[in-house]
């Protein structure tokens, strides 16, 4: 039995045109442009109450991936400097790890739980995603949350 998948990745223009209002609503007031609900949803011509039904389930793609906490779940060897040099790819590109959990190494391999921050990123989460699976200690790596 297959379940259906919680989150999707839609394409703007695919997108019923009320998500869209939203998120320009929401982003009106992020970036102060309007200062209260409603002004913020009458300059993107919806109602308040629409505004309130969808606040928190649109938000744009980059808002999860750029500027916010993001966690990593990394598989390493175990093998002197693994976690060091996996957090020198972190550090070399601007992101700054807030948090660290390794659990004990067993079958000759540890996970690594790590959240960062990225809004300093000097590359794409994608490049990052790539260069730290590229570190030779890395067996996998992938986006817990964010």
């Amino acid at each position: 039995m297959s379940s259906v998948p919680k989150y999707f990745i839609v394409e703007a223009d695919a997108m019923p045109e009320i998500f869209r209002k939203v998120a320009q609503a929401k982003s009106l007031l992020e970036t102060g442009a309007e200062s209260t609900i409603n002004g913020a949803a009458r300059a993107a011509g919806i109602s308040r109450s629409a505004y309130y039904k969808y606040k928190d389930a649109v938000r744009p793609f980059q808002d999860m991936l750029h500027g916010r906490i993001v966690t990593f779940q990394i598989l390493l060897k175990d093998e002197p400097g693994a976690l060091s040099g996996v957090l020198n790819v972190f550090s070399g590109c601007g992101s700054n790890i807030l948090t660290i959990n390794q659990s004990i190494p067993s079958s000759g391999c540890a996970v690594v739980t790590a959240s960062a921050e990225t809004s300093a990123l000097d590359l794409t989460l994608d490049r990052l995603l790539d260069d730290v699976r590229a570190f030779p200690s890395v067996l996998k790596c992938e986006i817990l949350a964010g």
